[in-house]
Protein backbone atom coordinates (compact mmCIF):
# COMPACT_ATOMS: atom_id res chain seq x y z
CA UNK A 1 0.00 0.00 0.00
CA UNK A 2 1.37 3.31 -0.79
CA UNK A 3 0.71 6.22 1.24
CA UNK A 4 1.66 9.70 0.63
CA UNK A 5 1.49 12.52 3.20
CA UNK A 6 3.18 16.00 3.45
CA UNK A 7 4.45 18.89 6.01
CA UNK A 8 4.89 22.65 5.39
CA UNK A 9 8.87 23.24 6.69
CA UNK A 10 8.60 26.58 6.11
CA UNK A 11 10.86 28.49 8.59
CA UNK A 12 10.77 25.85 11.41
CA UNK A 13 14.19 24.62 10.97
CA UNK A 14 15.90 27.88 11.07
CA UNK A 15 13.65 29.01 13.96
CA UNK A 16 14.81 25.68 15.75
CA UNK A 17 18.35 26.18 15.25
CA UNK A 18 18.16 29.58 16.31
CA UNK A 19 16.83 28.81 19.84
CA UNK A 20 19.08 25.71 20.33
CA UNK A 21 22.15 28.60 19.48
CA UNK A 22 21.03 30.56 22.10
CA UNK A 23 20.81 27.43 24.17
CA UNK A 24 17.17 27.74 25.01
CA UNK A 25 15.91 24.22 25.82
CA UNK A 26 19.09 23.46 28.00
CA UNK A 27 18.72 27.15 30.06
CA UNK A 28 14.65 26.80 30.58
CA UNK A 29 15.86 23.20 32.12
CA UNK A 30 18.58 24.18 34.63
CA UNK A 31 16.46 27.23 35.96
CA UNK A 32 12.90 26.33 36.38
CA UNK A 33 12.18 22.95 38.64
CA UNK A 34 9.64 21.03 37.53
CA UNK A 35 7.15 17.97 38.93
CA UNK A 36 9.29 15.21 39.83
CA UNK A 37 6.30 13.12 38.59
CA UNK A 38 6.80 14.68 34.84
CA UNK A 39 6.96 12.86 31.78
CA UNK A 40 7.37 13.42 27.91
CA UNK A 41 8.87 16.15 26.61
CA UNK A 42 11.07 18.46 29.17
CA UNK A 43 9.83 21.84 29.95
CA UNK A 44 13.16 23.36 28.14
CA UNK A 45 12.01 21.67 24.97
CA UNK A 46 8.52 22.05 25.06
CA UNK A 47 8.96 26.12 25.12
CA UNK A 48 11.25 26.09 22.27
CA UNK A 49 8.78 24.43 19.98
CA UNK A 50 5.80 26.53 21.36
CA UNK A 51 8.41 29.32 20.70
CA UNK A 52 8.87 27.88 17.05
CA UNK A 53 5.09 27.90 17.00
CA UNK A 54 4.56 31.46 17.73
CA UNK A 55 7.02 33.14 15.65
CA UNK A 56 6.11 30.87 12.23
CA UNK A 57 2.46 31.46 12.95
CA UNK A 58 2.07 34.52 14.85
CA UNK A 59 0.11 33.30 17.26
CA UNK A 60 0.20 32.29 21.14
CA UNK A 61 -3.14 30.98 21.73
CA UNK A 62 -2.42 27.63 23.44
CA UNK A 63 -4.92 25.59 22.19
CA UNK A 64 -3.55 25.71 18.39
CA UNK A 65 0.30 24.21 19.16
CA UNK A 66 -1.40 20.88 19.49
CA UNK A 67 -2.76 20.34 16.08
CA UNK A 68 0.20 22.26 14.66
CA UNK A 69 2.72 20.09 16.31
CA UNK A 70 0.79 16.75 15.02
CA UNK A 71 0.82 18.02 11.37
CA UNK A 72 4.32 18.95 11.14
CA UNK A 73 5.85 16.05 13.64
CA UNK A 74 8.52 14.59 11.33
CA UNK A 75 9.97 18.22 10.51
CA UNK A 76 9.81 19.09 14.49
CA UNK A 77 11.37 15.33 15.41
CA UNK A 78 14.12 15.72 12.86
CA UNK A 79 15.08 18.92 13.59
CA UNK A 80 14.93 18.61 17.89
CA UNK A 81 16.39 15.14 17.94
CA UNK A 82 13.12 14.13 20.57
CA UNK A 83 10.33 11.97 20.39
CA UNK A 84 7.74 14.47 20.16
CA UNK A 85 4.29 13.48 20.25
CA UNK A 86 1.33 15.57 20.30
CA UNK A 87 0.34 14.94 23.52
CA UNK A 88 3.38 16.60 24.74
CA UNK A 89 1.56 20.01 23.55
CA UNK A 90 -1.32 20.30 24.73
CA UNK A 91 -2.69 23.27 26.11
CA UNK A 92 -2.35 21.86 29.56
CA UNK A 93 1.17 21.45 29.39
CA UNK A 94 1.65 24.75 27.70
CA UNK A 95 -0.30 26.22 30.75
CA UNK A 96 1.99 24.37 33.06
CA UNK A 97 4.36 26.24 31.12
CA UNK A 98 3.42 29.44 31.85
CA UNK A 99 2.89 28.56 35.14
CA UNK A 100 6.72 27.68 35.91
CA UNK A 101 7.58 31.13 34.13
CA UNK A 102 6.05 33.14 36.17
CA UNK A 103 8.20 32.22 39.21
CA UNK A 104 9.63 35.71 39.87
CA UNK A 105 12.87 34.10 41.44
CA UNK A 106 13.84 31.24 38.40
CA UNK A 107 13.11 33.84 35.84
CA UNK A 108 15.65 36.75 37.19
CA UNK A 109 18.33 33.94 37.61
CA UNK A 110 16.91 32.41 33.94
CA UNK A 111 17.12 36.08 31.98
CA UNK A 112 20.31 36.94 33.61
CA UNK A 113 22.37 33.78 32.24
CA UNK A 114 20.53 33.95 29.31
CA UNK A 115 22.22 37.29 28.34
CA UNK A 116 25.51 36.58 29.34
CA UNK A 117 25.06 33.81 26.83
CA UNK A 118 24.03 36.08 24.02
CA UNK A 119 26.35 38.26 24.74
CA UNK A 120 28.97 35.73 23.88
CA UNK A 121 27.29 33.84 21.27
CA UNK A 122 26.62 37.19 19.19
CA UNK A 123 29.98 39.08 20.47
CA UNK A 124 27.43 41.86 21.47
CA UNK A 125 29.68 44.79 23.62
CA UNK A 126 26.98 47.02 25.75
CA UNK A 127 27.23 50.67 25.89
CA UNK A 128 23.80 51.64 25.69
CA UNK A 129 20.35 50.24 27.46
CA UNK A 130 16.88 51.92 26.50
CA UNK A 131 14.40 51.89 29.07
CA UNK A 132 10.69 51.72 28.37
CA UNK A 133 6.49 51.11 29.25
CA UNK A 134 3.66 49.85 27.91
CA UNK A 135 0.35 48.56 28.85
CA UNK A 136 -1.65 46.29 27.81
CA UNK A 137 -5.56 46.37 28.17
CA UNK A 138 -8.15 43.32 28.38
CA UNK A 139 -11.50 42.08 29.07
CA UNK A 140 -10.46 40.88 32.62
CA UNK A 141 -11.56 40.74 35.58
CA UNK A 142 -10.13 42.92 38.21
CA UNK A 143 -9.33 41.52 41.60
CA UNK A 144 -7.78 43.98 44.84
CA UNK A 145 -4.30 42.47 45.05
CA UNK A 146 -4.55 40.86 40.87
CA UNK A 147 -2.19 41.77 38.03
CA UNK A 148 -4.95 43.16 36.10
CA UNK A 149 -6.22 46.67 37.48
CA UNK A 150 -7.47 49.76 36.19
CA UNK A 151 -4.67 52.78 35.35
CA UNK A 152 -3.71 55.04 33.03
CA UNK A 153 -3.90 53.45 29.54
CA UNK A 154 -1.36 53.96 26.83
CA UNK A 155 -3.93 51.71 24.40
CA UNK A 156 -6.16 54.79 25.11
CA UNK A 157 -8.94 52.00 26.71
CA UNK A 158 -9.30 53.42 30.64
CA UNK A 159 -12.48 51.45 30.58
CA UNK A 160 -10.27 47.92 30.59
CA UNK A 161 -8.23 46.63 33.03
CA UNK A 162 -4.74 46.51 32.05
CA UNK A 163 -1.25 44.98 32.91
CA UNK A 164 1.89 47.44 32.56
CA UNK A 165 4.84 45.76 31.18
CA UNK A 166 8.78 47.52 32.11
CA UNK A 167 11.41 46.63 29.04
CA UNK A 168 15.00 47.26 29.21
CA UNK A 169 16.92 46.79 25.60
CA UNK A 170 20.23 47.05 24.72
CA UNK A 171 21.06 49.55 21.63
CA UNK A 172 21.52 49.42 18.68
CA UNK A 173 19.54 46.24 18.16
CA UNK A 174 17.40 46.46 20.88
CA UNK A 175 17.71 42.72 22.50
CA UNK A 176 15.38 42.37 25.44
CA UNK A 177 18.05 42.29 28.46
CA UNK A 178 15.48 42.65 31.37
CA UNK A 179 11.53 42.61 31.75
CA UNK A 180 9.24 43.46 34.40
CA UNK A 181 5.42 42.75 34.61
CA UNK A 182 3.69 44.27 37.41
CA UNK A 183 0.07 45.20 37.41
CA UNK A 184 -1.91 47.57 35.22
CA UNK A 185 -1.84 50.85 37.88
CA UNK A 186 1.27 51.11 39.04
CA UNK A 187 3.17 54.68 37.89
CA UNK A 188 6.41 54.23 35.92
CA UNK A 189 8.95 55.99 37.52
CA UNK A 190 9.46 53.66 40.43
CA UNK A 191 9.85 51.07 37.44
CA UNK A 192 13.69 51.79 36.30
CA UNK A 193 15.76 51.64 39.13
CA UNK A 194 14.37 47.82 39.85
CA UNK A 195 15.24 46.82 36.17
CA UNK A 196 18.44 49.12 35.86
CA UNK A 197 19.52 46.72 38.78
CA UNK A 198 18.62 43.66 36.93
CA UNK A 199 20.39 44.79 33.98
CA UNK A 200 23.60 46.04 35.81
CA UNK A 201 23.64 42.12 37.41
CA UNK A 202 23.29 40.60 33.73
CA UNK A 203 25.62 42.50 31.69
CA UNK A 204 28.75 43.06 35.06
CA UNK A 205 29.73 46.46 33.68
CA UNK A 206 29.44 50.31 35.09
CA UNK A 207 29.53 53.35 32.78
CA UNK A 208 26.52 52.49 30.81
CA UNK A 209 24.27 54.76 29.34
CA UNK A 210 20.61 54.58 30.28
CA UNK A 211 18.51 56.29 28.18
CA UNK A 212 14.41 56.82 29.06
CA UNK A 213 11.46 58.70 28.60
CA UNK A 214 10.62 61.96 31.02
CA UNK A 215 9.23 59.41 33.35
CA UNK A 216 12.80 58.20 33.76
CA UNK A 217 13.32 61.89 35.08
CA UNK A 218 12.73 61.54 38.82
CA UNK A 219 15.25 62.96 40.83
CA UNK A 220 15.23 59.03 42.83
CA UNK A 221 15.76 57.74 39.38
CA UNK A 222 18.64 60.05 38.05
CA UNK A 223 20.30 59.87 41.52
CA UNK A 224 20.27 55.75 41.73
CA UNK A 225 21.78 56.05 38.03
CA UNK A 226 24.78 58.08 39.14
CA UNK A 227 25.27 56.44 42.44
CA UNK A 228 25.82 53.06 40.40
CA UNK A 229 28.52 54.43 38.52
CA UNK A 230 26.45 54.38 35.02
CA UNK A 231 25.16 57.47 32.96
CA UNK A 232 21.65 58.49 32.11
CA UNK A 233 19.91 60.63 29.64
CA UNK A 234 16.79 61.39 29.56
CA UNK A 235 13.88 64.85 28.80
CA UNK A 236 13.16 66.51 32.17
CA UNK A 237 9.29 67.18 32.10
CA UNK A 238 7.40 70.10 33.00
CA UNK A 239 8.18 69.36 37.20
CA UNK A 240 11.53 69.88 36.93
CA UNK A 241 11.95 72.90 34.59
CA UNK A 242 8.39 74.95 34.57
CA UNK A 243 8.18 76.93 31.56
CA UNK A 244 9.12 79.89 33.50
CA UNK A 245 12.89 78.39 34.32
CA UNK A 246 13.00 77.14 30.94
CA UNK A 247 12.29 80.69 29.62
CA UNK A 248 15.07 81.97 32.35
CA UNK A 249 17.44 78.98 30.78
CA UNK A 250 16.68 80.45 27.49
CA UNK A 251 17.53 84.03 28.17
CA UNK A 252 20.40 83.05 29.61
CA UNK A 253 22.09 81.09 26.73
CA UNK A 254 21.08 83.95 24.86
CA UNK A 255 22.32 86.08 25.90
CA UNK A 256 25.88 84.14 25.82
CA UNK A 257 25.84 83.81 21.90
CA UNK A 258 24.32 82.19 18.95
CA UNK A 259 22.76 78.05 19.57
CA UNK A 260 24.85 75.13 17.86
CA UNK A 261 23.09 73.25 15.16
CA UNK A 262 22.97 69.79 14.79
CA UNK A 263 22.57 68.13 11.66
CA UNK A 264 22.45 64.87 10.05
CA UNK A 265 23.22 63.30 7.04
CA UNK A 266 20.13 61.87 5.09
CA UNK A 267 20.26 58.62 3.17
CA UNK A 268 20.78 60.90 -0.21
CA UNK A 269 23.61 62.28 1.27
CA UNK A 270 22.61 65.64 1.59
CA UNK A 271 22.97 67.49 4.90
CA UNK A 272 20.08 68.68 7.20
CA UNK A 273 19.51 70.95 10.44
CA UNK A 274 17.52 69.27 12.44
CA UNK A 275 17.94 70.95 16.10
CA UNK A 276 19.64 74.08 18.01
CA UNK A 277 21.01 73.50 21.03
CA UNK A 278 21.94 75.26 24.18
CA UNK A 279 23.94 73.87 27.25
CA UNK A 280 24.32 74.49 30.78
CA UNK A 281 25.17 72.65 33.67
CA UNK A 282 23.60 71.99 37.28
CA UNK A 283 24.68 70.85 40.59
CA UNK A 284 22.51 68.55 42.15
CA UNK A 285 22.50 66.73 45.51
CA UNK A 286 20.33 63.52 46.13
CA UNK A 287 20.61 61.07 49.10
CA UNK A 288 20.55 56.96 47.82
CA UNK A 289 20.67 54.47 50.33
CA UNK A 290 21.32 56.47 53.53
CA UNK A 291 24.76 57.87 51.37
CA UNK A 292 24.78 62.09 49.71
CA UNK A 293 25.77 61.84 46.45
CA UNK A 294 26.49 65.22 44.85
CA UNK A 295 27.49 65.42 40.71
CA UNK A 296 27.28 68.16 38.35
CA UNK A 297 24.18 67.62 35.54
CA UNK A 298 24.87 68.86 31.68
CA UNK A 299 21.12 70.43 30.50
CA UNK A 300 20.77 70.61 27.29
CA UNK A 301 18.35 72.85 25.42
CA UNK A 302 17.37 71.26 22.68
CA UNK A 303 15.06 73.27 19.85
CA UNK A 304 13.31 70.87 16.95
CA UNK A 305 12.98 72.37 13.74
CA UNK A 306 10.77 69.94 12.78
CA UNK A 307 8.37 70.12 16.22
CA UNK A 308 8.77 73.92 16.62
CA UNK A 309 7.57 73.55 12.92
CA UNK A 310 4.58 71.72 13.72
CA UNK A 311 3.62 73.62 17.09
CA UNK A 312 4.12 77.09 15.18
CA UNK A 313 1.42 75.46 12.73
CA UNK A 314 -0.89 74.70 14.90
CA UNK A 315 -0.75 77.63 17.32
CA UNK A 316 -1.38 79.98 14.65
CA UNK A 317 -4.27 77.51 13.60
CA UNK A 318 -5.41 78.08 17.51
CA UNK A 319 -5.08 81.72 16.81
CA UNK A 320 -7.28 81.93 13.68
CA UNK A 321 -10.07 79.78 15.34
CA UNK A 322 -10.22 82.17 18.36
CA UNK A 323 -10.00 85.25 16.15
CA UNK A 324 -13.18 83.71 13.90
CA UNK A 325 -14.73 82.81 16.74
CA UNK A 326 -14.34 86.65 18.43
CA UNK A 327 -15.77 88.29 14.93
CA UNK A 328 -18.93 85.31 15.35
CA UNK A 329 -19.89 86.82 19.13
CA UNK A 330 -21.82 89.67 18.70
CA UNK A 331 -23.47 89.00 14.85
CA UNK A 332 -26.91 88.20 15.64
CA UNK A 333 -28.33 85.21 14.14
CA UNK A 334 -32.05 83.56 14.25
CA UNK A 335 -32.51 81.53 17.21
CA UNK A 336 -28.94 82.80 18.72
CA UNK A 337 -29.21 84.69 22.26
CA UNK A 338 -28.58 88.47 21.95
CA UNK A 339 -25.73 89.89 24.19
CA UNK A 340 -27.22 92.62 26.01
CA UNK A 341 -24.00 94.21 28.20
CA UNK A 342 -20.63 94.27 27.72
CA UNK A 343 -19.47 92.68 30.65
CA UNK A 344 -21.31 89.49 29.63
CA UNK A 345 -19.67 89.88 26.00
CA UNK A 346 -16.11 90.54 28.43
CA UNK A 347 -16.93 87.06 29.86
CA UNK A 348 -17.94 85.16 26.72
CA UNK A 349 -14.22 86.55 24.85
CA UNK A 350 -12.17 85.15 27.77
CA UNK A 351 -13.66 82.13 27.21
CA UNK A 352 -13.11 81.76 23.88
CA UNK A 353 -9.47 83.06 24.29
CA UNK A 354 -9.33 79.93 27.26
CA UNK A 355 -10.26 77.31 24.63
CA UNK A 356 -8.05 77.89 22.32
CA UNK A 357 -5.56 78.90 24.83
CA UNK A 358 -4.35 81.85 23.50
CA UNK A 359 -5.30 84.96 26.64
CA UNK A 360 -1.93 85.93 25.95
CA UNK A 361 -1.89 86.91 22.45
CA UNK A 362 -5.03 88.62 21.76
CA UNK A 363 -5.92 91.39 23.34
CA UNK A 364 -9.10 92.06 23.04
CA UNK A 365 -11.93 95.44 23.51
CA UNK A 366 -15.57 95.60 24.31
CA UNK A 367 -16.86 98.92 23.83
CA UNK A 368 -20.74 99.83 24.43
CA UNK A 369 -22.13 102.53 22.79
CA UNK A 370 -25.52 104.36 24.58
CA UNK A 371 -27.92 106.51 21.87
CA UNK A 372 -31.28 107.63 23.46
CA UNK A 373 -34.06 108.10 21.13
CA UNK A 374 -37.79 109.99 21.69
CA UNK A 375 -40.30 107.62 21.23
CA UNK A 376 -43.53 109.02 20.51
CA UNK A 377 -46.92 108.34 22.38
CA UNK A 378 -48.97 105.47 21.11
CA UNK A 379 -52.64 104.77 22.45
CA UNK A 380 -52.04 104.05 26.41
CA UNK A 381 -48.04 104.33 25.90
CA UNK A 382 -47.21 107.61 26.79
CA UNK A 383 -44.20 109.53 25.47
CA UNK A 384 -40.48 108.71 26.64
CA UNK A 385 -36.62 108.32 26.06
CA UNK A 386 -35.34 104.62 25.14
CA UNK A 387 -31.74 103.60 25.34
CA UNK A 388 -30.35 101.63 22.75
CA UNK A 389 -27.07 100.16 23.12
CA UNK A 390 -24.61 98.91 20.88
CA UNK A 391 -21.36 96.39 21.34
CA UNK A 392 -18.61 96.61 19.02
CA UNK A 393 -15.74 93.86 19.86
CA UNK A 394 -12.26 94.09 18.73
CA UNK A 395 -8.93 91.92 18.58
CA UNK A 396 -5.75 92.66 17.68
CA UNK A 397 -2.99 90.23 18.06
CA UNK A 398 0.42 91.31 20.40
CA UNK A 399 2.95 90.74 18.20
CA UNK A 400 5.53 90.79 20.82
CA UNK A 401 3.55 88.57 22.59
CA UNK A 402 3.45 86.26 19.62
CA UNK A 403 7.26 86.40 18.62
CA UNK A 404 8.08 85.02 21.95
CA UNK A 405 5.54 82.71 21.80
CA UNK A 406 6.90 81.19 18.90
CA UNK A 407 10.56 81.52 20.55
CA UNK A 408 9.54 78.99 22.89
CA UNK A 409 7.99 76.36 20.71
CA UNK A 410 9.93 73.24 20.35
CA UNK A 411 12.37 73.51 23.05
CA UNK A 412 13.19 70.75 25.32
CA UNK A 413 15.68 70.20 28.39
CA UNK A 414 17.68 67.11 28.23
CA UNK A 415 19.40 66.00 31.38
CA UNK A 416 22.84 63.58 31.65
CA UNK A 417 25.61 63.80 33.30
CA UNK A 418 27.82 62.19 31.21
CA UNK A 419 30.85 64.22 30.40
CA UNK A 420 30.96 66.54 26.88
CA UNK A 421 33.77 64.76 26.03
CA UNK A 422 31.86 61.41 26.00
CA UNK A 423 28.90 62.07 24.69
CA UNK A 424 28.48 65.40 22.96
CA UNK A 425 25.31 67.78 22.37
CA UNK A 426 25.19 66.90 19.59
CA UNK A 427 24.89 62.76 20.45
CA UNK A 428 22.63 63.40 23.13
CA UNK A 429 20.42 65.07 20.69
CA UNK A 430 20.83 61.78 17.98
CA UNK A 431 21.13 59.39 20.77
CA UNK A 432 17.46 60.25 21.99
CA UNK A 433 16.24 60.08 18.40
CA UNK A 434 16.79 56.44 18.39
CA UNK A 435 14.31 56.13 20.84
CA UNK A 436 12.12 54.41 18.76
CA UNK A 437 14.27 51.56 19.01
CA UNK A 438 13.07 50.31 22.27
CA UNK A 439 9.43 51.40 20.52
CA UNK A 440 9.89 49.29 18.08
CA UNK A 441 10.57 45.96 20.03
CA UNK A 442 7.36 46.80 22.50
CA UNK A 443 4.97 47.39 19.34
CA UNK A 444 6.46 44.00 18.40
CA UNK A 445 5.19 42.23 21.26
CA UNK A 446 1.70 43.63 20.98
CA UNK A 447 1.36 43.39 17.43
CA UNK A 448 2.48 40.64 14.90
CA UNK A 449 4.48 38.41 15.06
CA UNK A 450 4.18 37.97 18.84
CA UNK A 451 0.41 38.96 18.78
CA UNK A 452 0.68 39.54 22.50
CA UNK A 453 -2.41 42.04 22.23
CA UNK A 454 -5.17 40.30 22.56
CA UNK A 455 -3.82 38.19 25.12
CA UNK A 456 -5.61 34.84 25.86
CA UNK A 457 -5.07 33.85 29.11
CA UNK A 458 -7.33 35.13 32.34
CA UNK A 459 -4.88 34.11 35.09
CA UNK A 460 -2.38 36.24 36.85
CA UNK A 461 0.45 33.94 36.11
CA UNK A 462 -0.24 32.91 33.01
CA UNK A 463 -0.18 36.29 32.17
CA UNK A 464 2.97 36.65 33.38
CA UNK A 465 4.47 34.06 31.62
CA UNK A 466 3.17 34.66 28.80
CA UNK A 467 4.45 37.85 28.41
CA UNK A 468 8.19 36.53 29.63
CA UNK A 469 7.49 33.94 26.85
CA UNK A 470 7.27 36.67 24.28
CA UNK A 471 9.68 38.66 25.42
CA UNK A 472 12.22 35.27 24.87
CA UNK A 473 10.44 35.42 21.26
CA UNK A 474 11.69 38.90 20.79
CA UNK A 475 14.98 38.13 21.20
CA UNK A 476 14.95 35.41 18.50
CA UNK A 477 13.29 38.62 15.85
CA UNK A 478 15.91 40.96 17.04
CA UNK A 479 18.89 38.64 17.07
CA UNK A 480 17.73 37.33 13.61
CA UNK A 481 17.79 40.70 11.62
CA UNK A 482 21.10 41.66 13.64
CA UNK A 483 23.14 38.92 12.18
CA UNK A 484 21.70 39.81 8.97
CA UNK A 485 22.22 43.01 8.91
CA UNK A 486 26.29 43.00 10.53
CA UNK A 487 27.15 40.54 7.68
CA UNK A 488 26.10 42.42 5.01
CA UNK A 489 27.51 45.69 6.09
CA UNK A 490 30.79 43.83 7.33
CA UNK A 491 30.53 42.63 3.02
CA UNK A 492 29.34 46.07 1.63
CA UNK A 493 26.44 43.97 0.06
CA UNK A 494 22.77 44.26 0.05
CA UNK A 495 19.54 41.59 -0.34
CA UNK A 496 17.25 41.18 -2.81
CA UNK A 497 14.20 38.98 -3.70
CA UNK A 498 12.57 40.01 -0.08
CA UNK A 499 9.52 41.88 -1.80
CA UNK A 500 7.07 40.81 -3.16
CA UNK A 501 6.10 42.06 -6.69
CA UNK A 502 9.59 44.20 -6.56
CA UNK A 503 11.82 41.48 -6.62
CA UNK A 504 14.81 44.03 -7.36
CA UNK A 505 14.67 45.93 -4.61
CA UNK A 506 17.51 45.87 -2.35
CA UNK A 507 17.90 46.26 1.19
CA UNK A 508 21.02 46.44 3.38
CA UNK A 509 18.51 46.33 6.65
CA UNK A 510 16.17 43.26 6.18
CA UNK A 511 13.68 42.51 9.02
CA UNK A 512 13.13 38.58 10.89
CA UNK A 513 9.74 38.89 9.58
CA UNK A 514 10.89 39.55 5.78
CA UNK A 515 13.63 36.84 6.34
CA UNK A 516 11.22 34.22 7.67
CA UNK A 517 8.64 34.71 4.97
CA UNK A 518 10.78 33.96 2.36
CA UNK A 519 10.96 30.14 3.52
CA UNK A 520 7.22 30.11 2.92
CA UNK A 521 6.56 26.95 0.76
CA UNK A 522 8.80 24.93 1.74
CA UNK A 523 7.23 21.15 1.64
CA UNK A 524 8.34 17.77 2.93
CA UNK A 525 7.22 14.86 0.72
CA UNK A 526 6.65 11.64 2.86
CA UNK A 527 6.01 8.56 0.15
CA UNK A 528 5.87 4.96 2.62
CA UNK A 529 6.12 2.11 0.30
CA UNK A 530 5.86 -1.70 1.15
CA UNK A 531 9.81 -2.00 1.30
CA UNK A 532 11.27 1.41 1.33
CA UNK A 533 10.23 5.21 2.29
CA UNK A 534 11.33 7.96 0.42
CA UNK A 535 11.61 11.89 1.19
CA UNK A 536 11.64 15.04 -1.13
CA UNK A 537 11.95 18.32 0.07
CA UNK A 538 11.60 21.26 -1.74
CA UNK A 539 14.70 22.46 -3.45
CA UNK A 540 16.04 25.76 -1.65
CA UNK A 541 16.29 29.28 -3.49
CA UNK A 542 19.05 31.19 -3.95
CA UNK A 543 17.72 33.39 -1.66
CA UNK A 544 17.00 30.99 1.00
CA UNK A 545 20.78 29.60 0.41
CA UNK A 546 21.85 33.25 0.94
CA UNK A 547 19.58 34.00 4.43
CA UNK A 548 21.11 30.77 5.52
CA UNK A 549 24.74 32.03 4.48
CA UNK A 550 24.39 35.39 6.37
CA UNK A 551 23.04 33.15 9.41
CA UNK A 552 25.99 31.00 9.57
CA UNK A 553 23.71 27.89 9.13
CA UNK A 554 24.09 25.29 7.05
CA UNK A 555 21.60 23.83 4.42
CA UNK A 556 21.93 20.88 6.35
CA UNK A 557 19.39 21.88 8.58
CA UNK A 558 16.75 21.67 5.82
CA UNK A 559 18.53 18.91 3.83
CA UNK A 560 18.52 16.67 7.23
CA UNK A 561 14.79 15.93 6.76
CA UNK A 562 15.63 13.87 3.45
CA UNK A 563 18.36 11.73 2.17
CA UNK A 564 17.13 12.12 -1.19
CA UNK A 565 15.74 15.54 -1.71
CA UNK A 566 17.75 16.32 -4.82
CA UNK A 567 15.20 13.63 -6.86
CA UNK A 568 12.19 14.05 -7.14
CA UNK A 569 9.42 11.53 -6.29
Amino acid sequence: MLTVTTERVDDIPLLLTHLQRMDLPMLLDSYFLVHGNRQGLSLGWTATIWLAHILSQADHRMNQVQPWVECHLETLRTCTGQPIQGLDLTDDRLADVLRTLSDDSSWTNFERRLTGTLLRVYDLRPERVRLDSTTLSGYWEVTEDGLFQFGHSKDRRPDLPQVKVMLATLDPLGLPLATDVVAGQRADDPLYLPVIARVRASLRQRHLLYVGDCKMGALETRAGVHAGGDFYLCPLAAVQVPPALLTQYLSEARAQGPALRVERTKADGTVEVIADVYERSETLMAVVNTWSHTWQERRVLVRSHAQARAAEHALRKRLAQAQAALDELLVRRPGKARIEDATTAQQLAATILARFDVAELLHVTVTEQVRQRRVRAYRDRPAGVREQRTLTLTHAVDAQALEAALGRLGWRVYATNQSAAQLSATQVVLAYREEYLVERSLGRLKGRPLSRSPLYVARDDHATGLIRLLTIALRVLTLLEFVVRRRLTQEGEVLTGLYAGNPKRATARPTTERLLEAFRGITLTIIVEPHQTRRHLTVLSSLQQRILTLLDCMPTIYTQLCDDSAQPP
